[in-house]
């Protein structure tokens, strides 16, 4: 069986009033991802991190001692089999 993936990045951070906080935002979110997803026959398969080194550039940061940052993302995947020909 052969599949097609599509990646989304999600936000680090999902960002919710304090008074609408439930403790259960980061799962909403991502069932409401998958169920629009599965609308356009994606299913769910995994969720990554992946951290991204960012070294700094030119002289003034080599000077300064400037040190690379790393960010962390996360990735959605999803797969569906891919048509037959």
């Amino acid at each position: 069986m052969a599949y097609e993936y599509k990646m989304i990045q999600v936000p680090p951070r999902i960002v919710v009033k304090a008074k609408e906080e439930k403790g259960n935002e980061a799962a909403h979110y991502l069932q409401l991802l998958a169920n629009e997803q599965a609308t356009q026959d994606w299913d769910f398969y995994r969720v990554d991190t992946v951290g991204v080194v960012s070294r700094p550039t030119g002289c003034l940061a080599s000077l300064s001692g400037a040190q690379p940052t790393v960010t962390q993302y996360y990735v959605v995947t999803f797969r569906r089999e891919r048509p037959t020909s």
